[in-house]
């Protein structure tokens, strides 16, 4: 094998790992699923680390048409054949190692998830939900198992991932539990470009919806917005694509432009929520676009 075929290989889950940093990073709730991206192949490129910063434009909070510029850092990469991921507010690991070449890649391990959401009222526009009160950060704990084919439609070096992620909130914040299935496509372009297409959805449980989009008798007094009773079932989905360029040398090494755009759509009683439907948007879109530097 070649060193470009190396390189040319694990270019594709570098790169889109690079492309998604830029969003999840730096999403105070949760805006992307807790389950990592593609990392990088240890197999074929060995220890390695990409450490980024960016800023995003996102909402106020979660379901908020408002929104505000947020910088955030990120770093992702391997160590002994251990994939790890600290996206702003999340963390993971793979504690399966990766198999060099075209191939299926499972996945499993830990994630963990500070959710920051309505926090802290400083950030939050919107006086209606201001005055609602101010929520924990909840520290939501839990794993995630999936599925990668390497070498599906373009060429030998695009990936299709496939995962399901499972965590719950040990801070007492909403005490309950958050599921999300995710699909993840990524190509390379060049040694130097990469773009990635990812969705997802969520299924919360009922008390993460009475902590986040309730509205009791009290704040409906407080705020002016009308009583409202939220069930658990499926909260929103979301689509999205990013891309990441080499500014120097190749996606393996030096520094690289990151960036993306997501679309996200509330659903059931979670649009319908007066936090939402009255203050809010049942629809948020989120932008990102940043540097990052491999070693």
């Amino acid at each position: 094998m070649t060193l470009l075929t190396i390189r040319r290989h694990a270019a594709a889950p570098l790169a889109v790992s690079l492309a998604l940093i830029a969003i999840p990073a730096l999403a105070q709730n949760s805006d992307l699923p807790a389950a990592p991206a593609a990392t990088p192949d240890a197999g074929a490129i060995g220890d390695t680390i990409t450490v980024a910063v960016a800023g995003a434009l996102l909402p106020d909070y979660e379901g908020s048409d408002d929104y505000r510029l947020v910088p955030g850092p990120a770093a992702i990469g391997t160590f002994r054949n251990l994939s790890f991921q600290v996206l702003g507010n999340r963390a993971s690991v793979d504690l399966i190692p990766s198999a060099p070449g075209p191939t299926w890649d499972f996945q499993a391990g830990p994630i963990g998830v500070l959710n920051f959401n309505r926090s802290s009222l400083g950030s939050i526009s919107d006086p209606r939900v201001k005055a609602l009160g101010e929520r924990g950060t909840a520290i939501e704990l839990g794993g995630y198992v999936g599925v990668g084919k390497t070498g599906v439609v373009t060429s030998d070096y695009d990936k299709l991932t496939v995962a399901v992620s499972y965590r719950r909130d040990i801070n007492g914040v909403h005490s309950s539990g958050i599921f999300t299935p995710s699909v993840s496509y990524f190509t390379p372009l060049s040694l130097k470009a990469g773009v990635g297409i990812f969705g997802a959805a969520e299924r919360v449980e009922r008390r993460f919806a009475q902590t986040y989009f309730d509205v009791d008798a009290a704040g409906s007094v407080a705020s002016g917005l009308p009583v409202f009773t939220t069930r658990g079932g499926w909260k929103h989905w979301i689509v999205g694509v990013a891309g990441t360029y080499a500014l120097t040398g190749n996606l393996l090494k030096g520094w690289k432009l990151i960036g993306g755009v997501t679309y996200k759509r509330m659903l059931n009683d979670f649009a319908d929520s007066p936090t939402v439907a009255i203050a809010g948007s049942r629809t948020q879109w989120l932008g990102a676009l940043g540097v990052g530097y491999t070693f």
